[in-house]
């Protein structure tokens, strides 16, 4: 009798074990349908967020002269959906105060981007990515926090205007970008630079360039810039007080700022081999040889006619822009009459 009851208990056991095991596969297959369904569920309604998204995105997207231009303004888009890589044949996109916080890195997509205005946001980085767009011409990030330019932005072959100016923080440019060639605008002003980046320098077709540097030189004395290609100088340049020589031979010069006829201080100044739009000549004076031979003929004197020059004419156009106003409603009163 002991022999059946232990044989019994076994299979009990047995058939105990394996109701176990059977309850277990159960639940475990339960359970898995069950993410399975959720799974198919966020799915879905990641799939609807997409196309809710790309919605919205669509209705922002203009077209303009013929470029198709992606416009949001004063609207929360701190970063930017996956669902936005449907609109890859954008050519140009105007983000401004959208609270934007970032570039997606998959901007490499948009090869077809011309220009890209993301001013007044909250942008911290430039990602690599930006390299891929050599289609490019304008870049646009005035207003934002940028800290640091992408060496890789020099890839950008096609860009001719750059606008990094109030990020405050930014103090440097990667040499690097002396490769854009076609580059003819940049602003780096309100930023945090206290001298000309040597990218800047070398950069081959630049035209523009607002820095906003000069007042925080106010205790430069001697600046030499001879032999490079600027084309314009800022008003700023009169708010260093203390210079006393400045050279600017064999640049690109056209004008010289009225403003810095209130430059005192200036006692050197080389303005020789620029392409000064004005024809200026300094009245012959009964001196000395010696003298004659001292005078600079592209100095401070030269600068001062020019200036007079420059006021003059602009008097002149002033008056007769007026003039034509006077005559033109006389001619009116006459025909009312």
């Amino acid at each position: 009798m002991t022999g059946i009851a232990v044989c019994v208990g076994t299979v009990s056991s047995i058939k105990h074990l394996w109701e176990t095991k059977i309850k277990k596969a159960r639940d475990d297959l339960q359970r898995q349908k069950e993410l399975r369904d959720r799974a198919s569920v966020g799915r879905l309604a990641h799939v609807w967020e997409d196309r809710i998204t790309l919605a919205r995105l669509k209705q922002k997207v203009v077209t303009e002269e013929g470029r198709i231009i992606l416009r949001i303004e004063k609207e929360e888009w701190k970063t930017l959906p996956t669902a936005l890589l449907q609109l890859a044949n954008l050519q140009e996109w105007q983000l401004h105060r959208t609270g934007l916080q970032s570039i997606p890195r998959f901007i490499g997509s948009f090869m077809n981007l011309i220009v890209l205005d993301l001013s007044r946001n909250a942008i911290r980085e430039i990602p690599k990515e930006i390299g891929q767009l050599t289609r490019l011409r304008e870049l646009l990030l005035s207003y934002n926090r940028v800290k640091s330019i992408p060496e890789d932005l020099s890839a950008c072959e096609s860009l001719e205007k750059l606008e990094l100016a109030v990020n405050r923080d930014l103090c440097e440019l990667p040499i690097q970008l002396s490769r854009l060639k076609n580059l003819s605008h940049l602003d780096l002003s309100m930023n945090q630079y206290t001298a000309i980046p040597d990218a800047v320098i070398s950069m081959p077709a630049l035209e523009w360039l607002d820095m906003g540097v000069f007042h925080r030189m106010e205790n430069l004395h001697t600046l030499w810039l001879q032999r490079n290609e600027i084309r314009f100088l800022p008003d700023s340049i009169s708010k260093m007080t203390n210079l006393g020589t400045l050279v600017l031979s064999s640049n690109q010069l056209q004008d010289i700022p009225v403003c810095m006829e209130n430059m005192v201080n200036l006692r050197f100044v080389n303005f020789r081999d620029n392409p000064l739009k004005l024809k200026v000549t300094l009245p012959r004076m009964v001196m000395s040889e010696e003298d004659e031979d001292d005078r600079e003929m592209f100095g401070r004197e030269f600068m001062q006619a020019y200036i007079q020059e420059s006021k003059s004419r602009d008097t002149k156009i002033n008056f007769k822009s007026v003039l034509n106003v006077a005559i033109e409603a006389v001619q009116e009163d006459s025909l009312g009459l």
